[in-house]
């Protein structure tokens, strides 16, 4: 199969799974913003995110091994589940020595227990869908998001409405849909038959664990970046203003929705193509900068809207921190992207150091700005972090896969989307006319790459039919 062919099937797949587990985010809005006031929304959220801070030390970051490993022909496939086994059950053995610390946070020293468990189920659940993606089998990791979506939808709306166990009932219900994900996938997809330690490869486990050691500390910076800020908000503005934080902070998943369906297929394109790659990879970049600027530029421009329909009105002046988070996180995407350069390259130290740098930034800007501008001055620090980063590794990345930079076109695009930002956060006359003009202008000057890549895909498949 031609590869802009096998990566279009791939993300299709790929986004029939994903975009039920993403669309959960924005059904289930509307519930959570009406049983959980703010403050206990942004008490949830923290809970969430220590959970994903913890996460990559509680597997040793195996889940990234996984994948690259996985996807290679010649690797015995059981040699590698069954080193993510392994560290999954040293990590989660290791997460004891972390509970003491975690008592002694103020916001979630009650929920230690529930942090625990939504740790450990959500790491098999990464385990086992990460070696089913990386075996090929894209229809039964589709299926496996739509089977989360719909056991979590099951388990919200009972633990929360007739049960209304409130931020306990919230976090459960992610448990035992994780719980109930990871069992389907042990068991359909016969994983028992790939744990052998008996004959373990010991030394593509030494392999494997040198491969995702760097990673560790580079998800936690990613988190870093990502979350660092809202504990900051809590502490230094309070809980009530970290859940409109939180609630803004879901807007710009309509960005992470594509990208992260994309980035899923294009991982296993990226890893497996060897021929011709310069050129594939910025044939493809290209394309998916012009998706992301065109679709940041939508979410601006209705984000008021969005809002309004997703949130209770308690909520509803969250929109205001939305316009530069949408910023921060297309530039979050398109990190992403030039990550798996790092990743085909197996460069984790490289991945390590340029989020590494962004997290730093972020810490300052965000001690820097929130005191002076609030919440506002948070999103603003996480939107410059990023596009810091971004820049780092287009530079850095240009001596792996050398691809065109178009600085003038995204150039021109960002003091678009800043301006854009400004006109509505600022709310002048009209602002609602410059939008639309903002929007078009943006869109003239990025889709032309992807109608191109569209062009060629449709061509070439008339030419095989």
């Amino acid at each position: 199969m031609n590869k802009y062919k096998k990566l279009m099937s791939n993300t299709v797949i790929f986004g029939i799974g994903t975009f039920s587990s993403k669309l959960l985010v924005f059904l289930l809005m509307p519930l959570y913003t009406r049983v959980l006031n703010s403050e206990q929304y942004g008490t949830v959220d923290l809970i969430m995110q220590t959970g994903n801070l913890i996460m990559p030390l509680a597997c040793l970051g195996i889940g990234n091994a996984i994948i690259r490993y996985g996807l290679d022909k010649s690797i015995n496939k059981k040699d590698v589940f069954t080193t993510g086994v392994i560290a999954a059950l040293i990590g989660l053995s290791a997460f004891i020595l972390i509970d003491p610390l975690l008592k002694k946070v103020d916001f979630i020293s009650e929920y230690t227990y529930l942090i625990f468990f939504f740790v450990m189920m959500s790491t098999f659940r990464g385990l086992c869908s990460q070696f089913v993606r990386a075996k090929g089998y894209v229809r039964l990791y589709a299926f496996e998001g739509i089977f989360s979506t719909l056991f979590t939808i099951i388990f919200t709306v009972a633990f929360l409405i007739p049960m209304k166990l409130g931020i306990n009932g919230y976090v459960l219900a992610i448990i035992a849909a994780d719980f109930l994900s990871a069992a389907f996938l042990f068991i359909v997809a016969g994983l028992h038959k790939y744990i052998d330690f008996k004959n373990l490869d010991w030394k593509l486990s030494k392999e494997m664990i040198k491969y995702s050691i760097p990673l560790i500390p580079t998800s936690i910076f990613w988190w870093v970046t990502n979350v660092s800020d809202r504990y900051l908000v809590a502490n230094m503005v309070g809980a009530d203003a970290n859940g409109l934080y939180a609630v803004a902070y879901k807007i710009p998943t309509f960005i992470i929705l594509f990208s992260s369906i994309f980035l899923e297929a294009w991982q296993m394109s990226a890893v497996s193509e060897e021929n011709g790659r310069e050129k594939f990879f910025e044939n493809i970049f290209r394309s998916y900068q012009g998706v992301i600027l065109i679709a940041a530029s939508g979410l601006i421009m209705t984000c008021q809207f969005i809002t309004k329909i997703l949130v209770s009105d308690t909520f509803y002046p969250s929109w205001e921190y939305v316009p530069f988070l949408v910023l921060a996180t297309s530039f979050s995407c398109m990190v992403t992207f030039l990550g798996s350069i790092y990743m085909v390259e197996k460069k984790s130290v490289l991945s390590l150091a340029t989020i590494a740098f962004g997290a730093v930034l972020n810490i300052v800007l965000s001690f820097l700005l929130i005191p002076k501008f609030g919440v506002m001055g948070a999103s603003f620090a996480t939107f410059v972090s990023y596009i810091s980063v971004f820049i780092l590794r287009r530079i850095n990345t240009s001596q792996y896969v050398k691809m065109k930079w178009h600085i003038a076109s995204i150039s021109f695009s960002v003091i678009m989307l800043l301006l854009q930002s400004v006109l509505l956060i600022k709310q002048v006359p009209y602002y609602g006319v410059y939008q639309v003009l903002i929007f078009l202008i943006i869109f003239v000057v990025n889709v032309r790459p992807i109608v191109q890549q569209l062009y060629k895909i449709i061509r070439r498949k008339k030419r095989q039919s």
